[in-house]
């Protein structure tokens, strides 16, 4: 039987994977390289479109947990990304451009996968598929699944600007991770005062912001996790001090003093000759990215790679549409992954593409799918989104909130992480220790 996987973002290849791994022949449908969405510049698949980074990696974290998890089940996407890290304190980020050709050419070059550049506009009824079409989904496709499942959601998304390494006045600017983790050089931090931080922010909120393109959305939600800095500042004056530019945990060797406002760059490749601008997502206009940004010292000659972009995200509204092993409930032979379901985040897609591969092969040989335990990340957010009783659906990413409570929890907080990792991971192997699922 050969299974249908649509979309060659990072759930989709997950899902491509393994299927493929398996033995089951996959035809895995994209539009690239002959169609782009607005958000896309590459033709590799498992195209990184915000930031490089793949949040923490401590097994103590809920993003740590979450990659370990996968690690567990033979994740090709995190294989990758272990493959080619740069430095970056206590996340995981990588180069991005080496990260999508690791995904591209294993995926290409497996037997079991025939790749088939087409834009699918319609889910068959008959046979086994993925849809893994990404919050990025074509109109028309996107159409077909609302007429066909119901109504979908839609919220807008933003990305951060890259500039070139050499541009940045180190003059302002200084190598340091917060709280000295990492190898100390991980992040390049570009210090503000008093003065200087208020000028910005008065530019900031009043800066001109690009118009979005979408005619058929009158109020477009702005999801949290990737909120505009222009938006975010509206908040407060405070709001992005305490946020992205807090300067706790760093200090400024040229004036020995905890800098007033800080703006973290972060190596977007190997090399670090490109700097991503960490929690700078923005819908500015052009010029005003760089003339509002140029106000931060390090920054006034800055050279642009890319400019900060906005783009709409569509996720279906999973929980009166999924069950938690990422089936339809109308159609249990359909599977959807990635971030169209409402799992927000690069790891939490390819969780969702992991868990949707193995359930599709599982459902080619008519065995039950399987859903992890409540215990796991991944198996409280396949519950979470799936959740009927969830009213107010928004995308969620991995915390550990969506966890059971701990019994005797305690009140230091890296304790309180460990305890819970340790007890996913013992429910986890428990879990697959009798299930024979091909592991290798």
């Amino acid at each position: 039987m050969t299974v249908n996987v649509f979309g060659a973002g990072l759930a989709g290849c997950e899902a491509a994977y393994q299927l493929a791994k398996r033995g089951v022949k996959v035809k895995l449908y994209d539009i690239k390289p002959h169609k782009k969405t607005p958000a896309h510049s590459s033709d590799l698949f498992a195209e990184l479109v915000c930031s490089n980074s793949l949040k923490a990696k401590r097994v103590e974290s809920a993003a740590g947990l979450l990659k370990e998890e996968m690690r567990q089940l033979d994740s090709l996407l995190v294989k990758c990304a272990d493959e080619c890290a740069v430095p970056a304190g206590g996340a995981l980020a990588v180069d991005r451009e080496k990260f999508s050709t690791l995904v591209t050419d294993f995926i290409k070059n497996h037997e079991n996968i025939e790749f088939i550049s087409e834009e699918v506009t319609v889910i068959p009824e008959e046979g086994i598929s993925v849809v893994a079409t990404g919050p990025l989904t074509s109109d028309a496709l996107s159409k077909h699944i609302s007429e066909r499942f119901g109504e979908h959601l839609s919220f807008f998304d933003a990305a951060a600007p890259i500039v070139s390494a050499d541009s940045v006045d180190m003059e302002h600017a200084f190598f340091e991770s917060r709280y000295g983790k990492g190898d100390g050089d991980d992040y390049l931090n570009c210090p503000m005062n008093k003065e200087e931080y208020e000028i910005f922010y008065d530019a900031l909120v009043n800066a001109e912001r690009a118009p979005v393109h979408e005619s058929d959305v009158r109020d477009p939600k702005v999801y949290e996790g990737c909120m505009p800095i222009e938006v975010l500042a509206q908040r407060g004056v405070d709001t992005i001090r305490f946020g992205p530019m807090k300067p706790v945990g760093l200090r400024d060797p040229k004036t020995g003093h905890r800098p007033w406002a800080v703006l973290q760059l972060r190596k977007e490749t190997a090399s670090g000759e490109m700097y991503n601008l960490v929690g700078f997502q923005t819908n500015l206009k052009f010029p005003e990215q760089k003339r509002v940004f140029g106000l931060i010292p390090a920054l006034k000659n800055a050279e642009y790679h890319r400019y900060g972009v906005m783009h709409r995200n569509t996720f279906i509204d999973s929980p009166r549409l999924l069950c938690a092993d990422f089936s339809m409930k109308t159609n249990r032979n359909i599977f959807f992954a990635g971030q169209i379901t409402g799992v927000e985040g690069y790891m939490e897609s390819a969780s969702s593409g992991l868990m949707a591969g193995i359930n599709a092969y599982l459902k080619t040989l008519d065995k039950e799918t399987l859903v992890l335990p409540e215990f796991t990340m991944i198996g409280s957010l396949s519950r979470y989104i799936s959740d009927e009783n969830v009213v107010d659906f928004q995308p969620m990413g991995a915390n550990f909130g969506v966890l059971p409570s701990l019994v005797d929890r305690p009140r230091d907080k890296a304790l309180r992480g460990a305890a819970y990792a340790q007890r996913a991971l013992d429910s986890l192997n428990e879990y697959l220790k009798d299930k024979d699922l091909h592991m290798g």
